[in-house]
């Protein structure tokens, strides 16, 4: 079962759900369809769903659903809780209830982003914005709700829709002379149907619960990731130039440091996601420039 249907990362994991021979059933939700926040909805459909799953072998809800807007969370962190943090908890406890896996998709954000290092999954946290306080405190509610509950943190996702920044950047190379974009934050490219696979193949795995990191391989700025888009797109890189956060003030501090170390999901036997560059080069033929 999967909340969140309709996003980015929702879309594509139903649909690798529905060529997946390890998946007997599955069921997807969008936001109108089902309001994670709405206790007594959740108890009622997590209960629905799980009592034909336990004849099939038991029921894994993963959770994709959640307030991504990270500077709209500053003035709304009531809200941005609502979903990051109070949701997540309703569904860890109604899992735990009728003794469903939850896997529940968190972020980098957690993290103060001043390493030198990837983190390790087991790295203090250290938040500096209400998007990732409020993550944070989902995390924990699942972990301390769901004794059967994954964990698994992600960063930079990108998919054939909804609002990302490869779709952004494809649009502006389309409308713009140059691109001025960052290059002092460092991170991890996902793309969505890469993470998708990783959340099937963890929920599949019999792997211990807890917390797991899962990015695309390797590791670049916000600048580099801009200038493979626009030479996915077949024009000059160079049309895309270095700046820096401080040229570009956002209510939410973003981290400057936010790779993410593969150990704890190669330690549990699982396939590690292909480099950042191999898999935009593999999702290219489906994304459209943002609208």
């Amino acid at each position: 079962m999967v909340t969140g249907a309709g996003g980015q990362l929702g879309a594509d994991l139903c649909r690798l759900l529905e060529s997946d021979e390890r998946v007997l059933a599955w069921a997807g939700f969008t936001r109108a369809e089902f309001d994670v926040t709405d206790a007594a909805r959740v108890r009622a459909v997590i209960t629905d769903q799980a009592r034909p799953a336990k004849i099939q072998g038991g029921l894994v809800v993963v959770n994709t659903a959640a307030w991504t807007d990270v500077d709209g969370a500053e003035t709304d962190e009531t809200g941005a809780y609502a979903a990051n943090a109070t949701a997540p908890a309703q569904l860890a406890a109604a899992c735990a209830e009728v003794g469903a896996t939850l896997v529940h998709v968190s972020t980098d954000y957690v993290f103060d982003g001043t390493a030198d290092k990837p983190y390790e999954a087991d790295a203090p946290t250290a938040p500096r914005s209400a998007y990732g306080r409020t993550k944070l405190a989902g995390e924990q509610a699942v972990l301390a709700l769901c004794p059967s509950a994954y964990v698994v943190r992600t960063a930079w996702v990108y998919g054939a829709s909804g609002r990302n920044f490869v779709r952004t950047i494809a649009k502006l190379a389309a409308e713009r002379d140059t691109l001025s974009v960052v290059d002092d934050q460092q991170g991890s490219p996902t793309w969505a149907v890469d993470l998708a696979a990783g959340l099937i193949e963890l929920a599949a795995s019999g792997a211990r619960p807890g917390i797991y990191h899962c990015t695309g391989g390797g590791d670049t700025t916000w600048y580099g990731f801009a200038r493979a888009i626009v030479a996915e797109l077949g024009m000059d890189p160079a049309k895309v130039t270095p700046t820096t956060t401080d040229a570009f003030p956002r209510p939410a501090p973003r981290p400057a440091y936010s790779v993410l170390s593969s150990r704890s999901w190669s330690d549990a036997g699982l396939t590690p996601l292909r480099p950042w560059r191999d898999a935009l080069a593999a999702a290219f033929p489906q994304i459209t420039p943002a609208p």
